[in-house]
């Protein structure tokens, strides 16, 4: 007979058994040996029905294809431009997946995207090599423009988003600012000054508190004493990248349902 050996936002350490018995099965951050599933790295326990995963509490963004991410424009070369997008691997948005303009030899670049830009950009290949190859064709994908950027812990990127997107929409409609919260760490967010603070100490929140059961609640009350606004937690099943945006094109991550890869609420 199959058993859980730890309770669901536990944290383990490598070698902690975590079940025993073939009724449960191992994914990221966890191996099987003989009938028992044992955690690989430190972390806090996902149960997801029979999967059990660990979420890494440490370490930096690791880029997988398909991520819609924030990146940094830091460097422009010959053939388009160099991305800070808070990882260890090199990143690279060429001219042809810049733009459906024509751009002709020797164009100046910076009529396009200049240094220190920021932008909504997804991850369309990582070679063998490392090398992230990234693109800006496709919906909601675009620079952004004002508000500030929140640099956050990579890995506390699906609390903060929420299940179904329901923590990053509540702090949107508290707050009545656009964010978009990027795989990589880089969260985007633009309204009025005092309402981007907020947002912030919100999201500052979640990151600290993580690994605490009742998280979506205890920032629904936050937000409500400091807004005296009543507030409802709301759930969405489409996907993050139907978020609605009053400035932009309607497919957009980040804002008020969800955003982003694994957006299970762990």
């Amino acid at each position: 007979m199959s058993e859980l050996k730890v309770k669901d936002k536990e944290i383990v350490v490598p070698g902690d058994v975590l079940a025993e018995g073939m009724e449960y099965l191992p994914a990221a951050g966890t191996y099987r040996e003989n009938d028992k599933i044992i955690a690989s790295r430190l972390g806090l326990v996902n149960v997801d029905r029979r999967l059990i995963k660990i979420i890494p509490l440490t370490g930096r963004y690791l880029p997988k294809k398909n991520d819609i991410i924030i990146g940094r424009v830091i460097d422009i070369t010959i053939g388009g431009w160099r991305l800070d997008i808070n990882s260890a691997y090199s990143s690279m948005l060429s001219m042809k997946d810049a733009t459906s303009d024509f751009i002709r030899k020797g164009e100046d670049l910076t009529r396009w995207f200049d240094i220190g830009d920021y932008m909504v950009t997804k991850i369309v290949n990582v070679t063998s090599q490392n090398l992230v190859d990234l693109t800006m064709r496709g919906p909601g994908l675009r620079k952004v423009k004002g508000g500030r950027i929140i640099a956050v812990n990579c890995n506390k990127v699906p609390r903060i988003i929420g299940k179904g997107g329901s923590m990053v929409g509540l702090v949107k409609k508290a707050t009545d600012c656009n964010i978009i919260v990027g795989q990589n760490g880089f969260v985007w967010v633009s309204g009025n000054p005092e309402s981007e603070a907020l947002a912030e100490e919100a999201i500052r929140m979640i990151e600290d508190n993580s690994h605490v059961s009742g998280l979506t609640e205890a920032v629904k009350e936050f937000l409500e004493k400091k807004t005296g606004r009543k507030l409802e937690i709301g759930y969405s099943n489409e996907g993050f990248e139907n978020q609605g945006h009053n400035d932009s094109p309607p497919r957009e991550m980040g804002s008020n349902d969800n955003s982003g890869g694994d957006s299970n609420d762990y």
